[in-house]
């Protein structure tokens, strides 16, 4: 069963973590809006988180389809740029149709398209893979992969780790990697660097909430890709040329993430306060003890 935690747990997890996050500047104060519509004289490029903003779990967020409807028709590009590692691109395309959106496959950057982008060329290792068996081997099976189980011998045997998905991860698996890794340490690539990501019942425990612990265990300096760091966003930006970073927004619900990582990109930024991972806080008093300020606020896209 996946880990489950709350928004005040996830904060101050993201706070403990902040000297291996990117570092950035921010307006002095942001400015609430009431709609994502209303910055369509401001912006021309708008990169929308998934989870969050435009669903919970398996459910689309109320008014989240027509607003990507009302930017599309405005002439504004509109792209997903989105943490969910676990799943290949089909799936994803897939779940956002089923909310009701009508995404291409140009239209989503996923951490995984980064990672697998970076993994191109290098050296070919025996990957030990924190993903969900369920999805198989779809999108990646150029990759020497083996899924973690609870059996010890795979840990032993791989060369490095991908950490994807983290929908069936476990604590026997988390010590079974932790001990592979301190008796021989290996590279761990993060695909997923999200402590959490709203669902349904609450929030999940990510990818890169294991990651950190697996750092603080085993002294290993894992690398990441997808939000806050800043690959995600020149592989998104560089799908869209001729489109200037001053005129670009990253729309997320996640200060340490999204918004963070879009001051660091040196984009503009907009929280969504109303769904996601500030549910249960007070968003001034989160942005104000984290120093972390979008440019603009609102409750829902």
């Amino acid at each position: 069963m996946r880990a489950m935690t709350d928004a005040r747990w996830a904060f101050e997890a993201y706070e403990s973590i902040r000297s291996r996050l990117p570092q950035a500047r921010f307006p002095a104060a942001p400015r609430r809006i009431g709609r994502l519509t209303d910055l369509m004289d401001e912006a021309d490029l708008f990169l929308l988180d998934a989870f969050g903003v435009l669903n919970v779990g398996e459910s689309a967020i109320p008014g989240a389809v027509e607003a990507v409807v009302t930017l599309i028709a405005a002439g504004k590009r509109v792209m997903v740029v989105s943490n969910a590692a676990g799943y290949c691109k089909r799936v994803m395309l897939a779940r956002y149709r089923r909310l009701g959106f009508r995404f291409g496959a140009d239209d989503v950057v996923s951490s995984r398209d980064v990672l697998l982008t970076e993994l191109d060329g290098g050296p070919a290792l025996r990957w030990g893979l924190m993903a969900a068996s369920a999805h198989g081997h779809e999108g990646i099976e150029h990759l020497n992969g083996t899924f973690l189980g609870d059996d010890a011998h795979p840990y032993h045997d791989a060369e490095g780790f991908l950490l994807l998905g983290s929908g069936e991860w476990s604590e026997t698996r988390q010590a079974l990697l932790e001990a592979t890794l301190i008796a021989n340490p290996r590279p761990v690539l993060v695909g997923n660097p999200d402590l959490v990501a709203p669902r349904e019942a609450g929030l999940s425990k990510e990818p890169g909430h294991y990651a950190h612990r697996l750092i603080d265990a085993t002294g290993i300096s894992s690398r990441f890709f997808g939000k806050p760091y800043a690959s995600i966003f020149d592989h998104a930006l560089a799908m869209c040329p001729g489109v200037d970073r001053s005129r670009t927004v990253m729309v997320g619900d996640t200060l340490h993430t999204d918004i963070l990582g879009g001051a660091a990109a040196g984009i503009k930024t907009a929280l969504v306060t109303g769904h996601g991972a500030l549910v249960g806080l007070h968003p001034e008093a989160a942005i104000e003890a984290s120093g972390i300020r979008p440019d603009f606020v609102m409750s829902s896209i």
